[in-house]
């Protein structure tokens, strides 16, 4: 199972923004979106969620939905995304399909331990730095923090830096050993940054990693 390495997280003021922008990474060459709504009713996550599968189908790009694994199943979506808070992925995994990947917040090493040991299958490590869009105040980590935890982990589940992360910060997070990278605010700024990353990261269109997927 190839875990891409750029995930666009979605952003927006309201569910259709959050749609739209859906469609522009897309359109872009994402190839991997995570709905993410908040604070909104599990009705309106369920329809945004069946959008935002018929766009990503369109453009075969993976989709994960964060929080709500009963909705990625539903809907069939490539995956769910589940924040410390929320659902234990080993009691996440027996409702969802077998081809369904499974992600988990950390920020620490031992929330990364936690989540090996749960068998997700790729972990969002961070934040990188401060970030308005997460209101829990974990310790910002930086390169260091990455550094230190991977040093000790030693893990062949991909690990994906989050939180607040630019374009000029790409190369010094990948030597630290990170996989990839999960982006929102630099990328809904402005879409073309989508193929900026790619080529910091040795992805995209220009591989065939793209079109390996077929379930």
């Amino acid at each position: 199972m190839i875990i891409p390495k750029l995930h666009y997280i979605s952003q927006g003021a309201t569910v259709k923004e959050h749609l739209e922008n859906i469609q522009k990474a897309c359109q872009s060459g994402a190839e991997l979106v995570q709905l993410r709504l908040k604070n909104v009713s599990e009705k309106k996550i369920l329809k945004a969620a069946e959008q935002a599968r018929e766009i990503t189908s369109h453009f075969q790009t993976r989709l994960i939905i964060n929080d709500h694994y009963k909705i990625a199943k539903k809907v069939k979506a490539d995956g769910v995304h589940l924040g410390k808070e929320d659902t234990c992925p080993k009691e996440a995994r027996k409702h969802l399909y077998s081809w369904q990947i499974i992600g988990g917040t950390a920020n620490t090493l031992q929330d990364c331990e936690a989540l090996i040991e749960k068998e997700v299958d790729y972990i969002g490590l961070g934040p990188y730095r401060f970030t308005t869009t997460k209101k829990n105040l974990s310790p910002v980590l930086g390169i260091l923090g990455y550094q230190g935890i991977l040093d000790v982990l030693k893990t062949n589940t991909p690990i994906i830096a989050i939180g607040g992360i630019l374009v000029d910060d790409v190369k010094e997070i990948l030597e630290t050993g990170i996989s990839g990278i999960a982006i929102s605010g630099e990328i809904t700024q402005d879409f073309n940054k989508i193929g900026e990353f790619h080529k910091l990261l040795n992805t995209g269109s220009a591989l065939e990693q793209r079109h390996s997927f077929e379930k």
